[in-house]
């Protein structure tokens, strides 16, 4: 067969374009934080995972300019080699500060942060034991080590314990699971993890992307809001949530950054932050922990949804976060009440099997500290509307 074949034989996509049901690739012309404009319509943002705001913010903004005028627009090398500026080890210095970590090394991005450190530390004859709903940048750094993975059911303790009873080989090994799951918007249960962990000599990792700036009373995520800062041996971070950028970082032991920096080949062999993103990650940080004020304002507006969706008589699952999924039930339905809710100027996420359940598709809606009580208010209001319409709410 033509390597090819496939590509033309592929035509969910064009069918659902054909139908105008397709709701990808989206080409927002302006945003204004929580607010966009595609095709020339003003929508109300709801599927970002800009959680405090920040990507507008005039100090975010103007760092990003000032590291521009100084460093230029790119690197055009990897850290390894003449891509490593002076603003990457300052962030990194100050990260680790942050998680209260020894080290920190950052990343090109957060994908790269998870492949570059699984597949770094992971060799063979080692064990790596993920969650079944762990990100795909974990899911595929899993496949790239070439050590043997081991899955266990979504925050089931009594399945990650017979996972690990089963591994009876000498050998490291790594629980790597998510802070909180994104598309769920629930949260690990890291206290009985971590118990688990010291029971089998087991190393742990947590994926703190959609925690980071939303959980603790600091905002450095999951760790701090169980009280195990001291407990988790790895923290991985993403700078395109709360800290309105794009790359990502690794925290933990001194050594095991040192190890990563000459062995994590996505670090070694690709092209660093540029300064901008760089700059723009300090500025957030300088935000994140002078304003509490704004995690705050997050968390009322997750509450105040939440409340309110299910009052309105809407399913949205086992949410504890600012990441509020509406259930819907099949894909076809999912997509349907998506392109409504679409022309009626709200845009949110829709996400289907296989990536979440068979008939538990959904439209993954997150919240912003910055939201309005106004734009919140639209927001129900179109939801209730559609959901009548479709026979989702009565």
């Amino acid at each position: 067969m033509d390597l090819f074949q496939k590509c033309t034989n592929y035509t969910a996509a064009r069918e659902a374009l054909r139908l105008g049901y397709y709701p990808y690739f989206q080409p927002i012309s302006e945003s204004a934080d929580t607010e966009v404009v595609i095709r020339g319509r003003r929508m109300i943002m709801v599927g970002s995972n800009n959680y405090l705001g920040l990507t507008h913010h005039p100090k975010v903004i103007e760092a990003a300019r000032e590291a521009i005028v100084r460093y230029g627009s790119g690197c055009t090398g990897s850290r390894f080699l003449n891509g490593t500026l002076d603003l990457h080890e300052v962030l990194e210095e100050r990260l680790a500060k942050f998680m209260k970590k020894e080290a920190a090394l950052v990343f090109s991005t957060g994908y790269q942060t998870n492949l570059g450190t699984i597949a770094g530390l992971v060799g063979r004859g080692d064990f790596v034991i993920s969650d079944k709903l762990d990100h795909a940048s974990i899911v595929d750094g899993c496949h790239l080590a070439f050590g043997e993975w081991l899955r266990f059911k979504h925050n089931d303790l009594e399945d990650l314990r017979k996972t690990l009873e089963k591994i009876d080989e000498e050998g490291g090994r790594l629980i790597v699971v998510d802070g909180v799951f994104s598309m769920e918007g629930d949260i690990a249960p890291l206290p009985d993890i971590v118990k688990l962990a010291r029971e089998f000599e087991c190393r742990v990792m947590v994926d703190d992307a959609h925690s980071i700036g939303v959980l603790g009373k600091r905002g450095s995520g999951t760790a701090e809001h169980f009280g195990l800062e001291d407990s988790i041996d790895l923290v991985m971070g993403t700078f395109s949530k709360s800290f309105a950028s794009i790359g990502g970082f690794i925290a933990g032991p001194e050594p095991v950054m040192h190890y990563l920096k000459h062995n994590s080949r996505p670090l070694i062999f690709s092209a660093s932050m540029p300064p901008a993103s760089v700059a723009t990650v300090l500025a957030a940080l300088d935000i994140i922990e002078s304003e509490p004020e704004r995690r705050e304002r997050l968390w009322a507006n997750a509450r105040r949804m939440t409340k309110e969706f299910r009052a309105l008589g809407f399913d949205t699952g086992v949410t504890e976060t600012p990441i509020v999924p509406v259930i819907i039930g099949s894909n076809e339905m999912t997509f349907k009440f998506w392109k409504v809710l679409f022309e009626e100027g709200v845009f949110a996420n829709p996400v289907v099997s296989p990536a979440v359940p068979e008939n538990a598709s959904r439209l993954r809606t997150s919240y912003m500290a910055t939201h309005t009580e106004s734009q919140l208010d639209f927001v129900l209001e179109k939801f209730r509307k559609v959901g009548r319409e479709f026979g989702i709410i009565s």
